[in-house]
């Protein structure tokens, strides 16, 4: 990501919320890393749902072995059946989508590689064709794939819990509340999501 960017973001958030100032400075430098095999990045936000992350990462690891040497890809995926993808753990519904995933990419349907040129509400429309992929799934490519800046997730589990932390409310916070603290954010609302995720790891 844009080191320039980054600054004026951080300068930014800083400068528009004092709340934000204190996790930066707590939580030191931004180090959000892209995913850049788009097609792997959005068959580990599938497998990732509802389940732990090390329960996710046991499947993607059983899945890259049982595709090995081929690397994960619409075409070693469609080679596969649901039979096949349950076999390393995935669940039926699961694997009906990674199977919908890979036969979208595979046919031109979905195209990953011209993702990048279209704007955020296009790139959110395109992927939510796909069975299994939300707004929310869609959201966390264009942040961890696509390195979007102005994402705000409101929905996002994490950073409601962040919010109502961070900002002593006594409850998780609704959509419209989300929105109004996250307005001063604007236009690195991502790079504060960032930085509220983060701030569920400092131990008071």
């Amino acid at each position: 990501m844009d080191k320039g960017k980054i600054g004026r973001a951080l300068q930014h958030l800083r400068r528009a919320d004092p709340v934000m100032r204190e996790v930066i400075r707590r939580a030191g430098p931004f180090q959000l890393k892209l995913r850049r095999d788009r097609f792997y990045s959005l068959v580990s936000s599938i497998l990732s749902q509802q389940i732990s992350g090390k329960a996710a990462a046991s499947i993607r690891a059983r899945l890259e072995e049982y595709v090995a040497p081929e690397k994960i890809s619409a075409e070693s995926l469609s080679r596969l059946t649901p039979r096949h993808l349950r076999g390393i753990g995935a669940s039926p519904q699961k694997a009906g989508y990674l199977l919908h995933l890979a036969e979208r990419v595979r046919t031109g349907d979905l195209r990953l590689d011209r993702l990048a040129r279209m704007g955020d509400e296009e790139v959110i429309e395109a992927l939510i064709q796909v069975k299994g992929i939300g707004v929310w799934t869609a959201q966390m490519f264009l942040i961890f794939s696509l390195g979007r800046l102005d994402i705000f997730p409101h929905q996002d589990l994490g950073v409601r819990a962040a919010i109502r932390n961070l900002y002593s409310l006594d409850d998780l916070p609704d959509k419209e509340t989300s929105h109004r603290i996250a307005t001063p954010w604007r236009p690195y609302a991502s790079v504060a999501s960032w930085y509220c995720w983060r701030s569920l790891e400092f131990k008071d």
